[in-house]
């Protein structure tokens, strides 16, 4: 079994060497075997002399596509679903707010063949997590319901960053947004598809604004629009040219 990690760039140097250092390191019973997957959304930052630093240092472990500007998380996600050739697919951002050391638990209702998809929850964990903007909280669990109400999922936490695939799948799901708008797109696709959703508990070590937070109340609206437009749109299957 393969695990292709997929993490997606845009100014990130400060944690970006440590993110894939632990992801090398993480050693997941089951997995014979991972790729990682980078994809700079255009950073300007410096990061970008990281990932090919780090692309000497593992050559065998990583790949790394440069996008020509920045164009959004959700576009960098596309590109690293184009070049994944795992088995098994998993989200993770260029930052610390999550933790690869939940990657087993994450992965095993795939391994064990009772999961489609799995969503990490940052609303349903014991592990810990950093207490920061309450107006966030409540607006993720307000897109969450949103997100529900039309899907007819129950989940707790639609917006979190540690989203797993089997690849296979996810290949044959169409996905237009950008930006953050990934999220519910991706969720509303996956409902579509009657696909088997599970979620598990995570840690999350939240940042700051000051600290490289990059999500803002734009974004909040965005994923209005975009669950509503998923909702009124069949859109989960790539058309055959």
């Amino acid at each position: 079994m393969k695990l292709s990690i997929l993490i997606p760039v845009y100014n990130e140097k400060g944690t970006l060497s440590d993110v894939v250092s632990h992801v090398i390191k993480q050693d997941v019973e089951g997995v014979d075997s991972k790729e990682v997957i980078i994809v700079d959304d255009g950073s300007n930052d410096g990061s970008q002399g990281i990932i090919e630093d780090l692309m000497k240092r593992h050559p065998e472990d990583i790949k790394s596509f440069f996008q020509p500007r920045n164009m959004g998380k959700g576009s960098a996600i596309r590109k690293a679903i184009e070049l994944a050739s795992g088995d098994i697919a998993i989200i993770q951002d260029a930052d610390l707010e999550y933790d690869p050391s939940d990657y087993p638990d994450l992965i095993m209702p795939i391994l064990k063949g009772h999961a489609d998809v799995v969503f990490g929850t940052r609303f349903m964990s014991n592990g810990p997590h950093r207490a920061l903007y309450f107006r966030h909280a409540v607006g993720n669990r307000l897109l969450t319901l949103l997100s529900n109400m039309l899907t007819n999922l129950h989940l707790t936490d639609m917006e979190t960053g540690y989203k797993v695939f089997r690849l296979d799948i996810l290949k044959t799901i169409p996905l237009r947004s950008n930006r953050f708008g990934f999220e519910p797109e991706i969720t509303a696709k996956i409902a579509r598809r009657n696909l088997r959703i599970f979620e598990v508990p995570i840690s999350y070590f939240g940042r700051t604004y000051g600290e490289g937070k990059k999500v803002t109340w734009k974004d909040g609206l965005q994923a209005i629009w975009v669950i509503f437009k998923y909702w009124l749109i069949d859109d989960s299957f790539k058309k055959i040219k």
